[in-house]
């Protein structure tokens, strides 16, 4: 198959990158705004035809959840009508689709497990932004998989751990909103799921990963400074309130993995497991 990547240079994208040398039966387009536009409908419409392309994964987005308060329209451009024209494209190939989306598409005052068929009800630009891509997706694509995520992390990129990690090790207090629980997830675990979707073969409808297990942000800066060994920085519990932000986030958003678990035969890893084995990248690089 020719596989059409974007946002590769991005935490997930760069993830899916490495793991394309075991899965090298399929051609690989790997793309950022630099190879592709996915704003401009032209430009993906000729680039899906020209290549051939038998499915895409839509790693990109505008993940920037406060700036994104101040710049709806950018937003909405990359992730509500980005996808769509992906979609489309795709569509009409008859060819499949894997997009990315966010544990942001719900509020957040649930308190069980969030499952793939409760109502959302996003309370920022980026989870309504968001939620648009998700529809326009399946509007537009009927072999389409909806992947909701939460919470992600990686050895690439910016992100949580890497923002932890230093300061930590610059700082010898730090305060942590330890009100707000989800679970992390290993932009590489995900990526493995992605690459059994497709080896096993799309099977449309919504889903949801991140790993197993629950946690407060105090909670997992907790566990990255101990397994980074960083002992010289006090980690303090705060409440949202003491830390207010343009975007509002979920309190709760701890996603149910049983649907994609069963669909494709998953074992996921514990997160502290996966953010070990993260740590240890990150040591050694």
């Amino acid at each position: 198959m020719n596989i059409l990547i974007t946002g590769c240079n991005g935490q997930l994208g760069n993830e899916i990158q490495l793991l394309e040398r075991e899965h090298r039966q399929h051609n690989y387009y790997n793309t950022d705004v630099q190879e592709l536009d996915i704003t401009d409908q032209d430009a993906v419409e000729a680039f899906v035809e020209g290549h051939e392309i038998d499915g895409i994964v839509n790693c990109a987005a505008y993940t920037a959840v406060d700036k994104a308060e101040s710049n709806e329209e950018l937003c909405q451009r990359l992730n509500a009508e980005a996808p769509a024209y992906l979609a489309h494209a795709i569509g009409r190939r008859g060819g499949w689709m894997i997009q990315i989306s966010t544990d942001y598409v719900f509020d957040g005052t649930g308190h069980t497990p969030y499952t793939e068929d409760e109502d959302t009800c996003p309370n920022s630009v980026y989870g309504k932004t968001k939620l648009v891509g998700e529809l326009n997706v399946q509007a537009h694509c009927e072999r389409s998989m909806i992947v909701r995520t939460a919470w992600l992390y990686s050895t690439f990129g910016n992100n949580f751990v890497k923002t932890m990690l230093r300061l930590g090790r610059e700082r010898t207090e730090l305060g942590v909103v330890v009100d707000q629980t989800g679970t992390p997830t290993y932009a590489r675990d995900l990526a493995r799921a992605i690459f059994a979707a497709i080896r096993q073969g799309i099977v449309p409808g919504i889903y949801h990963f991140s790993n197993e297990g629950v946690c407060s942000w105090y909670d997992f800066t907790k566990a990255i400074h101990r397994l980074a060994g960083i002992t010289t920085c006090h980690v303090r519990p705060i409440h949202t309130a003491e830390y207010p932000t343009p975007a509002a986030r979920p309190h709760y958003s701890v996603l149910d993995k049983t649907k994609i678990k069963q669909t494709y035969g998953l074992e996921i890893p514990y997160w502290e497991e996966s953010l070990r084995e993260c740590v240890e990248r990150l040591n050694e690089a």
